[in-house]
């Protein structure tokens, strides 16, 4: 299997990009959150690749994070999803906003990637809600996962959860909502009502 290909940048489509490495250009099927990061054509890139092989076909997927590849392959152990479906989820909404609405049973997010359903997104967030924890969302405004369960005592895990489902009741989507909850710094609330406050602003 090829783990990471290290190249030129020698071409890029509306779907894939081409890496030329030892005088072989490899196409590599990519979202398009990867080619609008990939930059001008003759960089030289780091793209951590997936292999799919079928008897009449041979694919190679890239991402420029690991852990892009990482959620790609729990993505695709889901029945229904193909590597093509995965890059289409990943393309349309990225790891952590898939993180976000998975966690929080949010199907109508996810179904908004191209050629997936209501039945998909509902499977999915159950086949991975184990598997996605909300300590491996990265955030460059700050580390919101200390809002979060390990570190959290049980009236903060409490607090959170009940501006959640506030929000969500006020209309949010549940991404949004928990979005918008976590990216409120800890210790600037002392009551629901506080966190609430400071959510809606960021919403």
């Amino acid at each position: 299997m090829i783990n990471y290909i290290i190249g030129k940048l020698a071409g890029v489509t509306q779907s894939s990009i081409i890496v030329e490495n030892g005088g072989i250009g490899y196409e590599i099927l990519v979202p398009l959150s990867v080619i609008d990061r990939v930059g001008q054509v003759g960089n030289e890139i780091k793209i951590y690749t997936y292999m799919h092989v079928r008897e009449d076909l041979l694919q190679l997927f890239g991402f420029i994070k690991k852990d892009e590849l990482d959620v790609f392959k729990l993505l695709i152990t889901v029945s229904g999803i193909g590597p093509k479906g995965a890059l289409g989820i990943l393309g349309s909404m990225g790891v952590d906003d898939l993180r976000f609405a998975v966690l929080t049973g949010d199907s109508k997010t996810i179904a908004k990637a191209p050629g997936i359903g209501a039945k998909t997104a509902g499977k999915l967030i159950l086949e991975l809600r184990d598997k996605l924890k909300f300590n491996d969302v990265k955030d460059t405004n700050q580390d919101i996962s200390a809002n979060v369960l390990p570190n959290s005592n049980d009236n903060s895990k409490q607090m959170i959860s009940d501006a959640v489902a506030a929000l969500s009741a006020l209309g949010y989507l549940p991404t949004d909502a928990m979005k918008a909850v976590k990216s409120v710094e800890v210790g600037t609330y002392s009551t629901v009502e506080e966190l609430l406050k400071l959510s809606l602003k960021r919403i």
